[in-house]
């Protein structure tokens, strides 16, 4: 559509520049399709410039399609302004932890991806050695599935499914540790998110994950499906209040350098470098 518009607008006598900002889903999976591939490709070189939101998704661009251009890596980025105006959340906490037990939490769209049944399979192991419960943000396809298994394990009272809720960030600050268990990210925007609310994430080490979620500083990565390191890993931070608040340290230092106030200039830079 930007090729096109681009294009008429030229018979007009206006030169416009577009910019295309490849996301995740529109390269690992629709760009797959043998039926799209040729639109992309054709769309994405003939664009001005090109962004991808991480590293990972930029070779995983130049692998699956035959990408003339330079691709720049401007990441996802949150406000952290916003983060620091939250207030305090203790009644959300006692809520989630009337008898202040660890709170875990994830959000999603329950897609079959986001392997929310890792996440309910961690927290199984989690609460049998210390008190936790499990806060699940979000809805979709899977979710039917996950209240079934939830069932099985014995642990809907510990499990609180919320759906769809707007203040996910005053969820996040009330929780302790945020699991992320996909097979495929192409950045990770939940997990910046939970970091940015100072919260250790315990994720897999797929796609961009690695370059937002930093080992041993901001929380741990695990291979896709490995529960029960996801677990230990889990447990090692929620163990220990010196361990735990040294992690939810490391990942706000790590948020803040997603910071909008960093990522901005980035887009703006590549923007006015265009418009000369």
């Amino acid at each position: 559509a930007a090729y096109m518009a681009q294009h008429i607008l030229e018979k007009e006598g206006i030169t416009i520049p577009f910019i295309t900002t490849l996301h995740g889903t529109d390269i690992t999976l629709v760009g797959k399709d043998v039926s799209f591939e040729p639109v992309i490709t054709f769309a994405i070189n003939e664009s001005n410039a090109v962004t991808a939101v991480s590293e990972s998704l930029k070779q995983d661009t130049y692998k699956h399609f035959k990408i003339t251009r330079d691709i720049h890596v401007i990441p996802n980025f949150v406000c952290l302004d916003h983060y620091d105006r939250i207030g305090n959340v203790d009644e959300l906490r006692k809520s989630f932890s009337p008898n202040n037990e660890k709170v875990m939490v994830h959000t999603s769209n329950f897609r079959e991806v986001k392997r929310v049944q890792d996440v309910i399979k961690v927290f199984d192991s989690v609460r049998k050695q210390i008190p936790t419960t499990l806060i699940l943000v979000g809805d979709g396809p899977e979710r039917h599935k996950m209240e079934e298994l939830c069932r099985e394990l014995h642990a809907c009272d510990t499990i609180k499914f919320l759906g769809k809720v707007r203040d996910t960030e005053r969820i996040l600050a009330a929780s302790d540790i945020f699991i992320l268990p996909s097979e495929s990210e192409s950045f990770g925007l939940a997990a910046l998110e939970a970091m940015a609310a100072k919260v250790p994430v315990i994720s897999t080490n797929t796609g961009g994950l690695p370059e937002v979620n930093i080992h041993g500083v901001s929380g741990y990565l695990s291979n896709v499906g490995d529960v029960d390191d996801m677990a230990r890993n889990a447990l090692s931070i929620l163990g220990n209040e010196t361990t735990l608040a040294q992690f939810k340290k490391g990942a706000y230092q790590q948020a803040q350098q997603f910071d909008i106030h960093k990522i901005l200039p980035m887009y703006e830079e590549l923007y006015q470098g265009l418009m000369k």
